[in-house]
């Protein structure tokens, strides 16, 4: 089983329901997930966490991303999935582990048909800043200003999770 980063935050679930995303940080060893609702002129954070899988077998943890992804879909309901897409780091046993991890998710999101909203570091770094080639440290400090963060410790995949949201309310639904 595997294991939360931080304890969950839940909140503002007697509002209507809203245009729904559930925002990924894609990762082996970390994942965040946020649920984002809202429009972009006013999102709102429902829950966000970190899931840590167990150490071992690649398959186990893969299970384990894909089971944290299906079981915030079933509770939450999103309208969409808010994924980053692929960053190519130097170090390729971290990029194998991530691709590994986005497909795990994609194909939860693919069992429930479930609308994907791709979203590049650097789109969440223009939805959440105004300039695209921000550091993570001046994301991590626009947030609070975008939306009500509630005071807890948080990892930065948590905080990507949380910009990812922000930034696929603001893309919307891809059109066909």
């Amino acid at each position: 089983m595997f294991k939360m980063c931080s304890p969950m935050h839940e909140g503002m679930r007697k509002y209507p329901k809203m245009f729904r995303v559930l925002a990924i940080d894609p990762g082996y060893d970390r994942l965040g997930i946020a649920i984002i609702e809202g429009d972009p002129s006013r999102p709102r954070l429902v829950m966000s966490t970190c899931v840590l899988p167990d150490k071992g077998a690649s398959e186990k943890r893969l299970a384990q991303v894909s089971s944290a992804v299906t079981n915030a879909i079933k509770e939450y309901t999103p309208d969409a999935l808010g994924i980053e897409t692929l960053f190519f780091s130097i170090n390729k046993k971290t990029a194998l582990g991530v691709a590994e991890a986005r497909g795990a998710i994609l194909a939860a999101a693919g069992l429930v048909s479930l609308p994907v909203i791709e979203c590049s570091p650097q789109q969440v770094k223009l939805a959440v800043t105004g300039h695209g080639g921000s550091d993570k440290a001046a994301v991590a400090a626009m947030i609070p200003r975008l939306l009500v963060l509630p005071e807890k410790k948080r990892l930065d995949d948590e905080l990507d999770a949380i910009a990812i949201g922000i930034t696929a309310l603001a893309e919307g639904l891809p059109r066909s």
